[in-house]
């Protein structure tokens, strides 16, 4: 429960209602905002044949800002294209910065493999455009043929849902990272205007001071806000895109769960703002609450439905509409600039991004290997063919008339063709029988586990076979009403699954909003000396408003225990050290609130419902199956 709040019961966790930018929520997003970028495109390609006059005027249409004697003055296509699309850059960054600090790739030896992936899946598609358009003029527009689409390509493999791992979302993200730096990168070198030094030394300069500052742990929004328009501005006059500064601002956002002491806190200063409502308490509970959550969570439950719904559906608007005719797809199909942008993203991002990883687990003798399988590889290489936001970027940059046409066509049909190509590859391995499908789909690297204190048998609360293959451990707290919302789902589970998954309770009684878990923590602790601790375990939360020491005492009663042995060890407290180590093992672990379920000691995000449990205890057991046969 989140400390000190009361919230409906939804079925999920407390973690879940702060994080509302988490892994899931993510996808989920990304899953709707395929669906208004496809939408988009589509209207642009209606409007630019409908009325291709006014779809040019009306995106020509300049929109100046002015301050005394300086001043902004661009069309409406440059200021989507090199304004908003700042914010999309900004979200990639804040997600690729989340996974670094909190998800796959806090284990840094994950790192270089995606990265030589992310090069060698740009690489070879440039390879081989300059092959298809050599000796031509054309050849300058290798930029086209070399860069992922982050957004379309999530949204992609979020449509796909359960046929690929989740884990291959780490992985294409870190791709599309590389991908972004490195074309953010050409774009400043290969395709922007004449560089003037002085403001591109400020920009740079403004961004090394945004270091400095988040370093010295301010974390006023405003301040970060002004100084990153500050750094757009100076790279902007540069001419430099400065699309760079979002995706910098992104990776320089910390990213950690909510510690224990800012949770108890937070809900300390809401206590005092209930029992005394002031402005000055209702603004220090307020900041309170915002200093418990990581800048990183903050910016991404703002930006990022924002930059899914609207800012990259307008990128698409403004940059998608071509007029269409028979001609037109008669040359452009035949153009090498089309040819040359359809093949580096139909073949050579999938050769590319595969073929690395193979060579690089090759050469390292298997310490360097994908977190998935080849299959879901290969659907990586494939989902990172769509190459539509930056290529349709560059193309602006690189082609004007009939070649930029032949440009679009190109991006358009690459996008058409990796989106069939990876739902054949998904169709292909869901069809392999189930033990080369789990080994294909999940691979045989090693899971990064969450967590810190591993089961022990002799110490820990187990129920169900101690060599299962699949170990659920919940933290809960026997007031917490989510704990006993979630009871009834691991019943089901553990009826499900029979000797699949062992269960193991720790204790993490949340006494700052839970008066009495720490005491029925205690009375659990006093029925295990008489070996009845899942009985009465069960019976708490049968009861969970039942909690006070009478209570406490009838229910030991009910359950047939010695009740002055057990009033005893509730007197001496005999079981809080055994509850404090449970609570510490909690803290190293990152827990901070209840339920919290690790799954073979992989953190569980997202809903505690069964569908959500199950999917997870399938996953886990299907890995624990093949690192068995290993």
């Amino acid at each position: 429960m989140f400390r000190g709040f009361a919230v409906p019961l939804s079925g999920k966790t407390e973690r879940d209602r702060r994080a509302a930018a988490s892994a899931l929520a993510y996808i989920r997003t990304e899953t709707g905002s395929a669906a208004v970028l496809l939408a988009a495109t589509l209207v642009a390609l209606a409007w630019a044949n409908i009325a291709p006059g006014s779809y040019d005027s009306a995106w020509a249409t300049h929109l100046s800002l002015r301050f005394g004697d300086h001043g902004l003055d661009l069309d409406l296509r440059e200021w989507v294209n090199s304004g908003l699309m700042t914010l999309f850059f900004l979200v990639v960054g804040l997600e690729a910065r989340r996974e670094f600090d909190m998800g796959e790739l806090r284990d840094r030896r994950r790192i270089p493999l995606p990265m030589l992936a992310g090069v060698s899946g740009m690489v070879v598609p440039v390879a081989i455009y300059l092959a298809v358009n050599s000796g031509r003029s054309s050849v300058h527009g290798w930029g086209t043929a070399m860069s992922t689409d982050t957004a379309f390509a999530l949204g992609m493999l979020a449509l796909l849902g359960s046929r690929f791992p989740e884990r291959l979302h780490t992985f294409i993200l870190t791709v599309a990272v590389v991908d972004d730096f490195l074309a953010l990168g050409v774009i400043a070198v290969a395709y922007s205007d004449h560089i003037s030094w002085t403001p591109l030394l400020v920009g740079i300069g403004v961004l090394l001071l945004v270091y400095g500052v988040r370093s010295a742990g301010v974390r006023r929004g405003a301040v970060y806000a002004v100084l990153g328009v500050v750094a757009w501005v100076a790279f902007l006059h540069s001419g430099v895109d400065p699309l760079v500064v979002g995706l910098i601002m992104g990776l320089l956002s910390y990213a950690y769960p909510a510690s224990r002491d800012a949770l108890e806190r937070a809900t300390g200063l809401f206590r005092s703002f209930r029992e005394q409502p002031t402005a000055e308490l209702e603004r220090e509970a307020r900041l309170g609450l915002a200093s418990a959550v990581s800048p990183n969570d903050r910016l991404q439950r703002l930006w990022h439905p924002w930059s899914s719904y609207v800012i990259v559906p307008l990128f698409a608007l403004a940059n998608a509409g071509i007029e269409i005719n028979g001609s037109l797809l008669a040359d452009a199909f035949t153009s090498p600039i089309t040819l040359g942008i359809l093949l580096g993203y139909g073949i050579g991002k999938p050769v590319g991004i595969v073929g690395a990883s193979a060579l690089a687990t090759r050469l390292s003798k298997g310490r360097m290997r994908p977190s998935v399988g080849w299959a879901a590889v290969l659907g990586g290489g494939s989902i990172a063919g769509i190459g539509f936001t930056v290529s349709l970027l560059i193309a602006t940059l690189a082609f004007d008339g009939d070649q930029l046409a032949e440009a679009k066509i190109g991006v358009l049909s690459a996008v058409v063709f990796a989106m069939l190509l990876t739902t054949v590859v998904a169709l292909v391995a869901g069809r392999l029988p189930e033990s080369r499908r789990a080994r294909a789909l999940l691979g045989t690297a090693e899971s990064v586990v969450d967590l810190v204190e591993p089961v022990d048998p002799d110490r820990d609360h187990v129920r169900g076979p101690l060599d299962a293959p699949v170990t659920v451990v919940e933290y809960g707290d026997f007031e917490c009403p989510f704990c006993g919302q979630a009871e009834g789902v691991v019943r089901e589970l553990l009826a499900d699954f029979g000797d699949s998954v062992r269960y193991v309770w720790r204790h993490l009684p949340l006494t700052d909003v839970h008066p009495h878990a720490q005491l029925a923590a205690e009375a659990s602790e006093a029925a295990a000396e008489q070996g009845r601790f899942w009985e009465m375990r069960d019976l708490l939360f049968e009861r969970q408003d039942a909690l006070k020491i009478r209570d406490l005492l009838e229910h030991a009663r009910e359950i047939g225990l010695d009740v002055p042995a057990f009033k005893e060890s509730l007197h001496k407290r005999r079981g809080a050290h055994r509850i404090a180590k449970d609570v510490e093992s909690a803290d190293l672990s990152g827990v901070s609130g209840t339920p919290t379920f690790f799954i073979n000691g992989r953190r569980h995000h997202g809903a505690y419902d069964i569908d959500s449990l199950s999917e997870a205890v399938i996953a886990a057991r299907e890995r624990a199956l093949i690192e068995q046969s290993m």
